[in-house]
């Protein structure tokens, strides 16, 4: 038997110990200054181990001591929304953004709020409003039978509202298009076409809210000036 587990993990072990050795050698590059080799290595190991915010976050941090803030504030935000509750990914993404004019807080919003309000990943809100919504069901079920725990009723009605609210509210920004300007400068044009003409630049690093696409371009709006015009998709990174 026990050899048989042996079999089944030593896959496994292999492919951890693969990925220890690759991560320590982009690693080393990083610390020697070796900027675009490490990030060469972070986005072979992504594309095996895809969705991993730590490889995002190493990612973001390559392409910022390259000098492509676009690009770092793309992947410090893929990072971002994989694990919302690691210090050193949002004081990255927040410092990127603020070097490109941009607020990681909306204005007005206590920081404590918008951590609390963003500390959980779009899936553990479900997994939570799942379980409010189970528990309600168990309690309901209860009251209506035994007309017993009543008090339990109306605490998981509320736990359902809230969690239920929560996810709908946090699943509706997800659902929003992101990208991020990752070329020096963006023309944003009226139209999808160079012949249309440019009514503002739009520097590096500045997020953009993608409402509509055409040909090679995209109809968006600066989050942080409140401009809408067409951007060129080759210089826009999506998030």
């Amino acid at each position: 038997m026990k050899k048989w587990i042996l079999m089944l993990c030593l896959p496994v072990l292999l492919c951890l110990s693969v990925f220890a050795a690759d991560m320590q050698q982009a690693e080393q590059l990083y610390r020697e200054g070796k900027y675009a080799a490490a990030l060469g290595t972070y986005e072979d190991l992504l594309r095996a181990y895809p969705n991993d915010p730590f490889l995002y976050y190493n990612i973001g941090n390559c392409y910022f001591k390259m000098g492509s803030r676009g690009l770092a504030t793309a992947n410090y935000y893929r990072a971002w929304r994989a694990n919302p509750r690691d210090k050193d990914i949002t004081h990255n993404l927040s410092l990127a953004l603020t070097a490109s004019g941009e607020k990681f807080v909306p204005a007005g919003m206590p920081a404590a709020l918008h951590q609390a309000f963003f500390g959980l990943t779009l899936q553990e809100l479900k997994v939570a409003a799942l379980a409010g919504l189970w528990f309600f069901g168990i309690m309901g079920t209860f009251w209506l039978f035994k007309r017993r725990f009543g008090a339990l009723v109306i605490v998981s009605l509320l736990i359902c509202i809230v969690t239920g609210g929560w996810y709908a509210w946090r699943s509706k920004i997800a659902s929003q298009k992101l990208a991020v300007v990752a070329a020096p400068i963006a023309e944003l044009r009226s139209g999808p076409g160079d012949n249309f003409p440019a009514s503002a630049n739009v520097a590096q690093g500045h997020l953009l809210l993608l409402q509509d696409s055409k040909d090679q371009w995209y109809e968006v709006i600066v989050k942080s000036q409140g401009l809408k015009g067409w951007i060129e998709a080759d210089t826009i990174e999506k998030i």
